[in-house]
């Protein structure tokens, strides 16, 4: 995984970038416009020629997608459930250096964590940091209520930092004065500017979130143009100097540079497969994996010289047809797994390997038959949780008692099995404990999207079981 920020640890006395800016980018709720105006601040800051990165706050892998497409480099899940607080410090660290204005878009309001507690919210991880928040407010429809939204915000919690906000969806610049004018100094001090309200800049949504960039109408260009005019209004200036802090230099400390390449792993990467932490990846490079990304949707075989495979996650139902029609590779995976090739399949790639895939429109798909289950989706049935598993038995992750932490988020049932799905022990956030998980030969499947970035052992485990596969198949 090439890219051009390396990482380092400030707390070992590591050199700082002396014009760094970084902050978190919160909401007074979901739906209040911090996807759009995390897109616009992007877009400006990568205008002025600013190495950015982008981070999201959760488990979220869509709103990075956006980040991506305008940074030009990957956005970063800091998740606390996945992480822990000091995994959320080393990743942020090890990502943001090299950077010159890191930008972490929040998920939920910005007080919002589990439970209804401020576990995992965005004030938490700007404390955890110690960056500044920008609050993104809706104020469709108001005026001096703002007001009242944005003092109750500042002064709910004294330790966190609101260095600014940004007023979304203003009716007209008229519209936007008006808010202003009824805000005490101390907070008109901090207004960065307003957000028209266009159609243009909305993302569509559908089932279980927002597009994904790969499958938006909508071209590149046009958002690129949209997101540009729409920050006519901001003071991006002004953004810089309230949220000024010190971020780790690229010179000290820079992550390990990925082993020597062992075996070649097959990474299922296209619009029907997009759903990946980038530490996930990076570890797996650094482990000694050559990563080969690969598009089911028209490949008819895997890359050449494959010794396992990585199906991530997406909307394979989206693409059920072209899936289905693939023969080819359904056949090479199956011949695969049979021979012993190890593969991870995480949600969509588990839905992927089974024998069928039944849409909501109740058409069903043949699918690759690598497991003997089949998948309905159901918009009445929704599946949403962080989890813990360990397994049960030997797997490709090595021998039982392997514990990985994730989440699952899902809107379709397994209706047939021939198959226990008995690989994990789950254990959800809330304390609910069930079995999951499919192991057949050397496949691993389930629903579940694992963080296993920080687990070396786990990595040398997969490592080993595809160069093995690697020297039997030479043989």
């Amino acid at each position: 995984m090439t890219d051009p920020v390396a990482g380092s640890d400030p707390s070992r006395g590591e050199a700082a970038h002396p014009a760094g800016s970084a902050f978190v980018v919160a909401a007074t709720h979901s739906g209040a416009g911090k996807t759009t105006a995390t897109a616009v601040l992007l877009r400006r800051l990568c205008e002025r020629g600013l190495r950015v990165r982008a981070f999201k706050i959760g488990p979220d892998f869509i709103d990075p997608g956006y980040h991506r497409e305008i940074t030009g480099r990957p956005s970063i899940n800091l998740d606390l459930w996945m992480m822990g607080p000091d995994g959320i410090r080393r990743t942020f660290t090890r990502w943001a250096a090299g950077a010159e204005v890191c930008v972490i878009e929040a998920m939920g309001g910005l007080y919002d964590g589990e439970n209804g507690t401020e576990t995992g919210s965005a004030a938490h991880v700007a404390k955890l940091l110690g960056l500044p928040v920008v609050v993104v407010v809706d104020v469709w429809g108001m005026t001096r209520t703002a007001a009242a939204i944005l003092g109750g915000l500042r002064s709910f919690d004294p330790e966190l930092r609101i260095a600014g906000f940004v007023l979304n969806r203003a009716g007209s610049a008229t519209h936007a004065e008006m808010v202003l004018d009824a805000l005490p100094d101390e907070l008109r001090r901090l207004a960065l500017g307003h957000l028209p309200r266009r159609e243009e800049l909305r993302v569509t949504e559908r089932h279980l979130g927002l597009m994904t960039v790969e499958e938006n109408a909508t071209g590149a260009g046009e958002r690129a143009a949209a997101q540009l005019s729409a920050g006519d209004a901001l003071d991006i200036d002004r953004l810089l100097a309230l949220t000024r802090t010190r971020l780790p230099a690229a010179e000290g400390g820079a992550r390990p540079a990925p082993a020597p390449a062992r075996a070649r792993l097959a990474v299922a990467r296209d619009a029907a497969f997009c759903f990946y932490y980038e530490e996930n990846l990076r570890a797996l490079a650094e482990a000694g994996f050559e990563l080969v990304e690969f598009a089911p949707t028209v490949d008819k075989q895997l890359p050449e010289g494959a010794d396992a495979v990585y199906l991530g996650g997406g909307y394979p139902e989206s693409f059920a047809a072209e899936l289905g029609a693939n023969d080819r590779l359904a056949a090479e995976l199956r011949d695969r797994a049979a021979g012993g090739m190890p593969m991870l399949a995480e949600c969509g790639g588990m839905m992927f390997l089974a024998r069928s895939l039944t849409g909501f429109d109740g058409v069903r798909a043949p699918m690759a038959g690598v497991l003997p289950i089949d998948v309905v989706m159901d918009r009445d049935y929704l599946a949403i949780k962080y989890v813990e598993v360990r397994t049960r038995t030997r797997s490709p992750f090595g021998p039982a008692g392997v514990r990985v932490r994730g989440q699952e988020f899902h809107q379709s049932r397994i209706t047939a099995e021939g198959l226990e799905p008995d690989l994990f022990e789950v254990t959800t956030s809330t304390g609910a404990t069930h079995r999951a998980g499919y192991l057949r030969h050397n496949v691993l499947a389930s629903y579940l999207h694992l963080y296993f970035a920080a687990d070396s052992d786990l990595l040398r485990n997969f490592l080993h079981l595809a160069t093995r596969y690697r020297a039997g198949s030479s043989a």
